[in-house]
């Protein structure tokens, strides 16, 4: 559920197909300041990946590490306006995989959001990452 005072609102309309679990777009208010998160790793406190070969679960460490940095920042996860979810796959049912864990975290705030299969991701073992985009107010 959105909260009343979030500077993100989602835009969704009856022009597209209401199938995509997400808003096609968000609007920030005027003035809004943006916080920009680095790609969230599936990485513990000491910088190892987690569960090497488990989308799932590197896709929840990827979303605790992401609330950690926007908490930092000021933000929670209703402050964000849009997200990349990357998964170093080429079979469509990991990126399923990835996106049902992150969609499941979000709620009801289903921000517009980026699915992508890509060949490789930065750290040793790695599948999933996420970006961020939040507004505060």
């Amino acid at each position: 559920m959105s909260r009343s005072d979030s500077a993100v609102h989602l835009v969704r309309t009856g022009a597209l197909t209401d199938t995509a679990p997400y808003a096609y777009a968000a609007a920030t208010d005027a003035g809004a300041r943006l916080v920009f998160a680095a790609g969230a790793c599936p990485l513990d406190d000491a910088g190892a990946t987690v569960a090497p070969g488990d989308i799932a679960a590197q896709a929840r460490q990827c979303v605790a590490n992401l609330l950690t940095a926007l908490d930092a920042a000021g933000a929670t996860i209703e402050d964000v306006a849009y997200t990349r979810v990357l998964v170093a796959t080429t079979v469509r049912e990991d990126l399923v995989t990835a996106w049902t864990v992150v969609h499941d975290a979000f709620g009801e705030h289903e921000v517009p959001s980026t699915l992508h299969g890509v060949t490789v991701l930065g750290y040793p073992d790695q599948l999933v990452e996420i970006e961020a985009v939040a507004a505060l107010r």
